[in-house]
């Protein structure tokens, strides 16, 4: 391995000082408390209001404006640049004083589930892509096999040390471990049969998906004990949506179970199923993965209107992911200040306008209907910000203002 710039290690350990700072600032612990507060369903000062860029870092900060050269430091500065702009947007953003590196899972098969899945042929510059599902017939369900995971515990001591050398006294380096699966099943069906098929599937040859999600099930559960029985679990109840108290406790150091995390999942490829099949084929095997642990955040981009009563039989519910499709009057009415509402914002109607009028009615009507509930404010799955360069922060500040005025 040829040696690390020197103008590098300088570069990304200015970063990381700089992020360590403002991550232990006291801004940041107020804001914490916020998170923690509405997520233990305490009455917060008022509603967090976080955004996540998404596919929008490719615009905010292009990889030609990097200038680190080296592969590990230039991801390093990418990760630290993110966070510092995300600072600047001034949302309830926050990150950890620590650098975390992932454990290190091998898979005992070539592929996770025995079968190859192709991958996705890229047809716009935005991202959009064709997909070809692998499996085409019975025969191929068949070929479906359940993963078994090991550490990796060299290569998870190799890249501590290499992260400790690179970052120096700037910024603490932390081993962070979670199970490599989760219980995203829909995802990973479609994945393998695709949406069309296994929708078909559903109705015609019931068996054929039952048998699939079996070992789907098997293979997660399989993941999140190996996760559990190598000892190196840590809690991941620190960041942005889910930050709350430790859950079930705090273990103490080595002791994390799986019931002292959180999980989220959710039903997107499942949004045109009925409630009746969707509990059937997907939230009966789900639930015996949220089972394992303490805390469940469920939803993203599917419409829930009519499912908020399947949804609320989920183990460990704590946080129900209200999409911008999802009748909020219906979600306040069955959740109450039992949940917490992750209430999601459409994010084209954030981006697309000129004029900031109609981001604010949305938000006053929305806030206005969940004051006494605890919520968050929620903006993901940006594409584009369509030629508003200044749109995230504006949307935060609306959000805020908003927020305070209802709290």
């Amino acid at each position: 391995m040829p040696p690390t710039p020197t103008k590098d290690i300088t570069l990304i350990r200015e970063l990381a000082r700089q992020c360590v700072e403002i991550a232990s600032s006291e801004e940041y612990e107020v804001r914490r408390r916020r998170w923690r507060d509405v997520n233990e369903l305490r009455r917060p000062d008022r509603a967090p209001v976080w955004c996540r860029p998404s596919r929008v870092w490719s615009d905010l900060i292009p990889q030609e404006s990097l200038e680190c050269t080296d592969p590990t430091c230039r991801s390093l500065e990418y990760g630290f640049r993110q966070d510092l702009y995300k600072d600047s947007v001034g949302d309830d953003h926050i990150f950890e004083p620590w650098h975390g590196v992932s454990a290190a899972w091998e898979c005992d098969s070539e592929n996770t589930w025995g079968i190859r899945i192709p991958p996705q042929v890229a047809s716009t510059s935005q991202g959009g892509f064709r997909y070809d599902p692998p499996i085409k017939n019975e025969a191929d369900y068949d070929k479906v096999t359940v993963p078994r995971f090991t550490l990796n515990r060299q290569r998870r001591e190799d890249a501590v040390t290499r992260m400790q050398e690179l970052l120096g006294d700037a910024m603490p380096v932390r081993l962070v471990c979670r199970p490599p699966l989760g219980p995203t099943l829909g995802t990973m069906l479609y994945y393998l049969r695709g949406m069309a098929k296994m929708t078909e599937d559903m109705a015609f040859c019931p068996e054929r998906v039952h048998r699939v999600m079996a070992k789907l099930t098997e293979g997660v559960l399989g993941a999140c004990r190996a996760a559990e029985d190598s000892g190196m679990l840590t809690p991941n109840h620190h960041q942005p949506m889910i930050c709350s108290d430790p859950v079930n406790g705090d273990p103490g150091e080595g002791k994390v179970r799986l019931h002292n995390l959180w999980v989220d999942a959710n039903s997107q490829e499942f949004d045109h199923i009925s409630p009746a099949m969707q509990e059937e084929f997907l939230l009966s095997y789900q639930k015996v993965i949220f089972q394992q642990f303490g805390r469940t955040q469920y939803g993203c981009c599917e419409d829930l209107s009519q499912k908020i009563d399947i949804v609320k039989g989920i183990p460990n519910l704590r946080i129900f992911v209200c999409s911008a499709w999802t009748d909020l009057d219906k979600v306040i009415e069955a959740c109450g200040t039992d949940y917490t509402i992750m209430w999601r914002q459409p994010s084209t109607d954030v981006v697309m306008p000129d004029d900031l009028a109609p981001i604010r009615a949305h938000l006053d009507q929305g806030l206005r209907k969940l004051q006494g509930c605890r919520y968050q404010v929620v903006l993901r799955e940006l594409e584009t910000l369509a030629g508003h360069p200044n749109r995230l922060r504006e949307w935060a500040q609306i959000g805020i203002e908003l927020a305070e005025n209802y709290a």
